[in-house]
């Protein structure tokens, strides 16, 4: 099961290295304002905002790949930065869009539980 885990854990951080190039490198161009649903007034407007915010999610998959070369031994440092994706994207949820539940909560969630039970 701990492969399965450690499987899980690694997409998580793949899909946040996604979120990454997202919202600092794509924020303004065509495929980011259709993913997030801009306009060119607004993408221009908060890119900075947005830059931010991927360097955040970047800093999680960071965190999560850091507890993946540990082994085992980095199952407590897994388990920090899961838990903050997780609060991340049930704060997304509340404040911003309910798809980040889904999109960005929920992989935490379920990697942390594989882990739990690993």
């Amino acid at each position: 099961m701990a492969g399965i885990s450690d499987i899980a854990v690694a997409l998580v951080a793949l899909l946040h290295l996604y979120f990454l190039v997202l919202e600092m490198f794509l924020w303004t161009k065509p495929f980011g304002m259709r993913t997030f649903g801009l306009t060119p007034e607004f993408a221009a407007a908060s890119k900075a905002l947005a830059a931010n915010q991927g360097l955040y999610n970047g800093f999680l998959a960071a965190g999560l790949m850091w507890g993946l070369t540990l082994g085992d031994a980095g199952n407590p440092i897994k388990i920090f930065f899961l838990g903050c994706v997780i609060v991340a994207g049930v704060f997304g949820a509340l404040t911003a869009s309910r798809k980040i539940l889904w999109i960005q909560a929920l992989p935490g969630a379920v990697a942390l539980g594989l882990l739990a039970s690993a």
